[in-house]
């Protein structure tokens, strides 16, 4: 399969390499086709970027005690490793007990050895399970990122901005931020409208009264829409299925977003 002609599984492969997620034969093949092809190095190195303010956003901590017990228990146990490995290298004691003596001195470093492999083993679970955790802290705080595609500045009649608008197809939510004055009175409501190249106007919502609004839409809802426009209309919206029946107060053009 030609990954390159499938841009949604590029996204996934490339968010994944710039997680560390994607190890192994398919990692080299992932690096290997960056190399060849453009738009796959393009969505690496994106992906890098994001990763790389998602951990600039993180406030910084110091490693807690247990952090710092974990290595010395790293750094003990490789002294007992090598310990036992001079042990096993000693000629065997020729008087102060024998054979018996060294026979004790293998018995003390067979079990420091043993001691040491079980710390050891110990801690790499437990340093595993919180990367591990990191992991998926990082993976949920990305996901919970907006994905940006849409963006359009309404103005009024004196080109004065009014309302902010952004698309986030990924959460399919369409953001609406207050930038001018403007208050609708108690009986009016502003509605928020698609201007296709074909067709009448699409209603795309009705704004609540807050600073700031959000609205549901689908991943296509603004497909081949080169404006919007918010009405005033009746509390509630204009009829069903009918265009603006009030005053166009605000518009301008929607940008698509680079990837």
């Amino acid at each position: 399969m030609n990954i390159t002609r499938n841009p949604s599984l590029v996204e996934q492969l490339a968010a994944s390499y710039a997680l560390g997620t994607l190890r192994g034969g398919a990692r080299r093949r992932f690096e290997a086709l960056a190399r060849t092809h453009a738009p796959v190095r393009a969505a690496a190195l994106i992906w890098q970027g994001r990763m790389a303010s998602v951990a600039e956003l993180q406030p910084q901590a110091a490693p807690s005690p247990a952090v710092w017990k974990r290595i010395e228990n790293l750094v003990n146990a490789e002294k007992e490793s090598k310990a036992m490995l001079a042990a096993r290298r000693a000629p065997a004691a020729v008087s102060g007990g024998g054979w018996w003596v060294s026979l004790g001195l293998w018995r003390g470093a067979t079990a420091a050895g043993a001691m040491a492999a079980v710390v050891a083993v110990v801690t790499g679970l437990n340093l595993n399970t919180a990367l591990n955790g990191q992991v998926q802290e990082l993976s949920a705080r990305l996901a919970a990122t907006p994905e940006i595609r849409y963006v359009a500045v309404l103005a009024d009649g004196k080109a004065a901005p009014s309302m902010l608008v952004t698309f986030d197809p990924k959460h399919s939510q369409l953001q609406l931020k207050r930038v001018g004055g403007f208050q609708a009175a108690a009986d009016k409501s502003l509605q928020l409208w698609a201007l296709p190249q074909g067709g009448g106007p699409k209603s795309l919502g009705v704004l609540g009264d807050g600073q700031v609004v959000r609205l549901p839409a689908g991943r296509d809802a603004l497909a081949e829409v080169p404006a919007l426009a918010v009405s005033l209309e009746p509390r509630g919206g204009a009829p069903a299925g009918s265009g603006p029946t009030g005053p166009v107060l605000f518009s301008g053009a929607l940008i698509q977003t680079p990837l």
